[in-house]
Formats: structure tokens, C-alpha cells, sequence
């Protein structure tokens, strides 16, 4: 047992001491606060701890608001923080990533999704993983295992999910269940691959409708898309967008940012390259209207290494949380368009790649980010960048 002096945040949603000369990476804890906390881990170089008494708390500290959680189930490692103070604590991870990573000095802060303050940053998920144990029982794992915490709530769920009452329920035989809720009132459930429910998934996006297949990926929160679009659309005017070049959507999904843009940019010419299969077929099944609008199906940085420098003006990018890495920046670089604009989930890979797209000459033109995972230490970053 330790007793710890936390300093501050760092990436991945723990909290800095130090004891005997070593980091030690604590969960549960706040900035100030004094706590006694349980070594989970213990390298070389850092240690891992747990907090399990709160000897002098901070004045940001709440009640949290899921028991499941105290019980260690994942998705909520945050709900101990006050709603606003958890940007104040996100903000200061994306500037210091910036700054250290990239040498990037800037006043950007975490904004919050509208509406999300009035609700205390519950009900938001539209999107929700059960797991199941050997014995039938459903609900979130338990953070760094493989262990299933029992929950009677899903308090960051919609209503409509918590109410279909399937964490309540026994799936003996199952290994996950799927669920997801769309905006225009579809409720579907995957227990494993059967699908119950709506068929067919219909999201409303910025005057777009998308028909999605079961297991389709989507932004989990509720107002993310509408909140993620109108900002790439806003960085689209602010680079001056040229519609009448070829334009690169990578990682696209069913085609959410150039579809939208392309309803705003009337005839704009897009590409779309996505590597699921099921995505470019909801893609195109969304987008028949839209004749500049084609869709290709490939690995992203394979098909980056197939094309000519000076083909494309503007290029989108919405990696996973890993970032794009080395060798797809390396291709961009190579390719030369003249704008960039990348939508980014995770600071410190986003940080690391803006560094190498710096040193090519690609200068920092906007930058926002958002709230649109409360209660976690996760927040999405969009950046336009211009060379």
C-alpha cells in the first residue's frame, strides 16, 4: 500500500505520482489529492496503482454515478470528475501532447457536445458492447481483463438500449452481444451474428439519410456526427475547398464527411477508399445521388502507394485510434495535396503525426476538439491543415 500525492493527468486516463524515484501511474485519483493506493503493476521503469482511499480529496471530485464502475467495469474510468473539469483535464493532455510531440503551442480547448452539460454527460451512447461470461452473464468487462462486471443500469446508454433490458438477461452459449439506437428511431441487436430488431440501421446526418448494415461502424455518440461533419465542413470553406478537383476521403466509413461536403459543395469529386467491404456497400446505397462520389474498396496505405504525387487537392482522413503512423503520413507527404484535414481520436498519435507532417512543410491552419466520449479519458480532435 502507498500513500500518493497525485501531480497531474496523463494520457490514458491515469494520474501522476512518484514513489522511490519511480513514475507511478495511478487510477481513480485527481490532480492535489492525497491517496492510498494498491500497486497493480511493478517495472523497472514505472508503477501501476489503484486508488482505494481517498485521503485528501479534490474539490472537482463527485460521486460517481455508476456502481458497476466502483466495481471496475470499463467505459466510465472519468465519472469520478466533475463534467467540466474532466475537459479541463483533457485539455491540458492534447496541449501538452501537442507541445512535447509536435512543438506545438496552442490556447485549443476540449468543447463540450451541446446538450451534453444538461444531461451530466449520461445517456449519449448510441452504440453499446455487452460481453458474456461462461455462465451466461451479460455486461461490460472489467478494465484490463477479460472479466464481466454484473450491471442492473447503463447509465451512459440511451435510454431506448437500457431499456431492451439485455444486460438483465442470461446468454449461455454467447459470446457478445451488439446493440445499437439511430436518430431516426431504429433499434437492432446483434447476439453474436443473429440479428433481432431493425434490419436496417437509417442515421440522419446534415440533411444526408445513411443506411447502414448490421455491425456497421458509427460514431457511438448520439451528436457526434452532426457536431464531427459541421467541422470539417468549416475547415473545408476556411482551406478554400475546390470541388472541382479530385478529392481523397480516407478511412471513410460509408462515406460521412465527403457525402456531407459533397451535399454543401454541390458536384464536388471525392473519393472514398475504406477497407470494409460492408462500408462501401451502406456508402454507396447512401449515396446515389451524389455522381462525384465514388467509393473503392482497399487497404488504405496500399492504395495511397498506387497513386500519383499532385492528384488529389484536398485529402480527409479519419484514422483509428492508433493514428495513420509512418508510412501512410510518408505516402500523404509523397502525394502532396494541398490540404489535409485529419479527424483523430487519440492526442498522442495525433501529436506524433503531426511532427513528421510539420517537418514536410504542412502548417497548422484550425484546430478543434471534442467532449464526445463523457465520463472517459477519450475526446476526438479535428485539425485542417495546409502546405
Amino acid at each position: 500500500m502507498l500513500k500518493l500525492k497525485i501531480e497531474k493527468v496523463a494520457h490514458g486516463g491515469v494520474f501522476i505520482a512518484r514513489h522511490d524515484q519511480k513514475v507511478v501511474f495511478v487510477s481513480g485519483a485527481l490532480p492535489g489529492e492525497t491517496v492510498s493506493a494498491k500497486v497493480t503493476q511493478d517495472t523497472k521503469s514505472y508503477l501501476r496503482a489503484e486508488t482505494l482511499e481517498v485521503l485528501e480529496p479534490s474539490e472537482h471530485r463527485v460521486k460517481h454515478f455508476w456502481k458497476a464502475a466502483l466495481r471496475g467495469a470499463g467505459g466510465a474510468e472519468f465519472g469520478h470528475i466533475s463534467l467540466p473539469y474532466q475537459r479541463v483535464l483533457k485539455t491540458e493532455v492534447l496541449r501538452e501532447a501537442l507541445s512535447r510531440m509536435a512543438g506545438i503551442e496552442n490556447s485549443v480547448t476540449v468543447e463540450a457536445v451541446p446538450g451534453d452539460d444538461e444531461h451530466n454527460g449520461l445517456r449519449y451512447r448510441t452504440r453499446a458492447q455487452l460481453n458474456v461470461d461462461e455462465s451466461g452473464t451479460a455486461g461490460p468487462s472489467k478494465i484490463r481483463t477479460n472479466e464481466i462486471v454484473f450491471t442492473r443500469d447503463l447509465p451512459l446508454a440511451v435510454k431506448e438500449i437500457e431499456e431492451l433490458g439485455l444486460h438483465l438477461k442470461n446468454f449461455n452459449g454467447v459470446e457478445k452481444i451488439r446493440i445499437a439506437s439511430s436518430n431516426t428511431g431504429n433499434l437492432q441487436w446483434m447476439v453474436d451474428k443473429k440479428i433481432n430488431g431493425d434490419g436496417t440501421l437509417i442515421e440522419r446526418v446534415s440533411g444526408r439519410t445513411f443506411r447502414l448494415s448490421p455491425g456497421s461502424f458509427w460514431q457511438a455518440h448520439g451528436g457526434a456526427p452532426e457536431l464531427l461533419t459541421s467541422c470539417v465542413i468549416d475547415f473545408a470553406r476556411e482551406l478554400d475547398f475546390n470541388p472541382q478537383k479530385q478529392n481523397l476521403d480516407l478511412y471513410s466509413g460509408a462515406g460521412l464527411f465527403s457525402a456531407t461536403i459533397s451535399t454543401v459543395f454541390p458536384d464536388a469529386k471525392f473519393l472514398a477508399v475504406e477497407s470494409s467491404k460492408q462500408a462501401i456497400e451502406d456508402g454507396e446505397k447512401s449515396t446515389q445521388d451524389l455522381a462525384n462520389l465514388r467509393f473503392h474498396q482497399a487497404d488504405v496505405l496500399k492504395y495511397l502507394r498506387s497513386q500519383t504525387a499532385g492528384t488529389f487537392d484536398t485529402i480527409i482522413l479519419d484514422p483509428p485510434r492508433s493514428g495513420a503512423a509512418n508510412k501512410v503520413v510518408e505516402q500523404l507527404v509523397r502525394l502532396n495535396p494541398r490540404n489535409l484535414i485529419y479527424v483523430a481520436c487519440d492526442p498522442v498519435a495525433l501529436a506524433r503525426d503531426l511532427k513528421t507532417l510539420g517537418a514536410a512543410g504542412y502548417k497548422l491552419q484550425e484546430i478543434r476538439a471534442f467532449d464526445i466520449f463523457p465520463h472517459t479519458h477519450h475526446f476526438e480532435t479535428v485539425v485542417a491543415l495546409s502546405r
